[in-house]
């Protein structure tokens, strides 16, 4: 009896050790970045819009999981009017995100509004500050952000084509300040975070070799890109002659950090729209569902065709008309959501695949 159970005892001895083995594998992490900007979803929501797929009422961070996305980019002002966009919404939807088991990306203006190449202003708590004090707070606010929220991807700025914290940050005239804010913001992130990835963005190619030639010694991973035809241009080869110029040149991943396109020139409400006429898009993808999935797919298989292409995040990807068709104060980006008029999931979705 006692060598019976012992046989038995080297058998499951023998499988447990068997399943270790293979429980050990070196698991292959997805690098691909396959993002949607979500940063309007809490405000959205909280005024009763539900999302859909294939006409029933689904999550849409779920809709995005289940079509490959990976990560959820978000904007995080500093004290935003209507708290929208704030450190505590963010927070909550960054948690919401990481439950979902999706990488977050955010996206720190520094301002509390938007910052974008023409407009970088600073958040009204830091207005009369010294430089010396300003450096400071963007450091002190950086690590809050990094312990409040830890996010997978972080963003320094938004759209700095020329800088950040105007006049103080502002590059073309006061290059070295804005190197130092940058720096400090960095090492603030580097001192909570092994991990996490550091993006500068900057909106289109023109001026971007300019741009990271500044940046050249700054401590960053990812070169962010925004690529919108009505704004930068319609040759997608010179797209990625510049991703491949600038991630060879610096040694980094390039991202294509904003990207959308419409699958209509219609409107759901009354707001004035971004996009609604033919010389406003590429020829080869029309302003149809199918137009829209094959301009996305383009856009995928640019990159990955890249030397140093690592991703991209289709924005305002969640920007329904969520007022009502006759809201003169909805979306103005209804008709480049991914999804539709009915609020139902686009065939678009299905470029998040990982293949």
């Amino acid at each position: 009896m006692k060598k019976i159970l012992f046989i038995l005892f080297s058998i499951s001895l023998f499988s447990c050790s068997s399943d270790s083995n293979s429980e050990s594998e070196p698991i292959i992490e997805d690098e691909f970045i396959r993002g949607a900007d979500m940063s309007y979803l809490p405000l959205i929501e909280s005024e009763g819009t539900v999302y859909k797929h294939n006409g029933a009422n689904q999550d849409p961070i779920i809709t995005l999981k289940n079509a490959g996305c990976n990560a959820i980019r978000m904007r995080l002002w500093q004290n935003p009017s209507n708290a929208h966009s704030g450190m505590a919404e963010v927070k909550a939807f960054a948690l919401r995100v990481k439950a979902a088991g999706l990488k977050v990306w955010l996206t720190v203006h520094y301002s509390d509004t938007w910052a974008d190449p023409a407009n970088q202003t600073k958040p009204a708590a830091w207005q009369s500050m010294s430089f010396t004090d300003l450096k400071t707070a963007v450091s002190d606010y950086t690590n809050l952000v990094m312990t409040e929220i830890n996010p997978d991807i972080i963003q320094i700025g938004n759209e700095t084509n020329d800088g950040m914290l105007w006049p103080e940050g502002r590059l073309s005239t006061n290059e070295t300040q804005y190197l130092e804010l940058v720096s400090s913001a960095s090492a603030a992130i580097r001192s909570k975070s092994a991990t996490t990835k550091i993006m500068l963005h900057h909106a289109g190619t023109s001026g971007a070799d300019w741009y990271y030639s500044k940046v050249a010694n700054i401590d960053y991973n990812y070169i962010g890109l925004s690529y919108y035809p009505i704004w930068h241009g319609t040759d997608l080869v010179a797209l990625q002659n510049k991703m491949n110029t600038l991630g060879q040149l610096y040694d980094k991943k390039v991202v294509i950090a904003e990207t959308a396109y419409p699958f209509t020139f219609g409107y759901n409400d009354y707001t004035n729209n971004i996009i609604g006429l033919s010389n406003q898009i590429l020829p080869a993808y029309p302003a149809t569902e199918l137009g829209q999935k094959s301009f996305l797919s383009t856009i995928k298989n640019t990159i990955n065709q890249s030397s140093h292409g690592i991703g991209f995040c289709y924005w305002g990807s969640e920007w329904v008309a969520f007022r009502g068709p006759t809201s003169t104060n909805g979306s103005p980006w209804e008709n480049q959501a991914l999804w539709d008029f009915n609020n139902n999931s686009l065939p678009v979705m299905e470029v998040f695949n990982a293949e």
